[in-house]
């Protein structure tokens, strides 16, 4: 192996360890044992599978499943399957919630944990309904300020901003290009420094998918 072979054995192998620590966790919490078996990966999304029908099926979580649940679904390497964690979480404590729990992934986690929240963060948003699980309205009726997101989606933008600036890796820094949206008007203004500090590095970035975001905005900029 090269070298830069071996480092990419060594992260996938952390990333699997690490999501089938977070796995076990949740696991636990449901009474589910791990019977050990298959690699890392193969035990880690075994758990997964076993968890899933009953924390649909729970017409409430305990308030000691809520950062489990986040850490295996920023944790969980398959952006398919990674909402099986995201969903309950958002039936039984809210969008607000898990958004915000999002968003500090991003700030502050490790270039592993902010790719996560870039895979959650697209079932954070999926709509919720009574038909699809007992923890929509438990009593009936559902609150409204469990799901406002006021604020949190410009907390994200700015995030996003944010951490494209610090990306050390290439692949995270794509990975939150994908993200961004590429018109001036979809920033709130107080974000516009930030979004032209971004700008300056997209410009000259070796990927041209990041000129051509720049190009994109600057274009608009210019025809306005």
């Amino acid at each position: 192996m090269t070298d830069g072979t071996e480092a990419t054995a060594r992260a996938r192998a952390a990333r699997a360890r690490a999501f089938l620590a977070c796995a076990t966790e949740v696991a636990r919490l449901l009474g589910i044992e791990d019977d050990g078996q298959g690699t890392d990966p193969r035990r880690a999304r075994h758990l997964a599978g076993r968890s899933r029908k009953p924390l649909r099926e729970s017409a409430g979580l305990p308030e000691r499943f809520f950062v489990p649940l986040m850490a295996a679904a920023v944790a969980d390497p398959d952006p398919s399957f990674c909402g099986w964690f995201v969903e309950p979480a958002l039936y039984s404590f809210g969008r607000r919630r898990v958004l915000a729990a999002l968003v500090e992934y991003l700030r502050s986690g490790t270039d592993a944990e902010r790719a996560g929240a870039l895979r959650a963060w697209y079932w954070a948003g999926v709509p919720l309904s009574a038909d699809r699980s007992p923890a929509y309205a438990p009593n009936g009726t559902r609150d409204p300020a469990l799901d406002a997101s006021r604020g949190l989606r410009e907390a994200w933008l700015e995030a996003l901003l944010r951490g494209y600036g610090e990306a050390t890796d290439p692949r995270l820094r794509h990975q939150v290009l994908y993200w961004l949206p590429d018109a001036r008007e979809s920033y709130p203004s107080r974000l516009h420094d930030l979004l032209d500090r971004t700008l300056g590095l997209a410009r000259t970035d070796p990927d041209a998918d990041h000129r051509r975001w720049a190009a994109r905005i600057d274009r608009a900029g210019s025809e306005g």
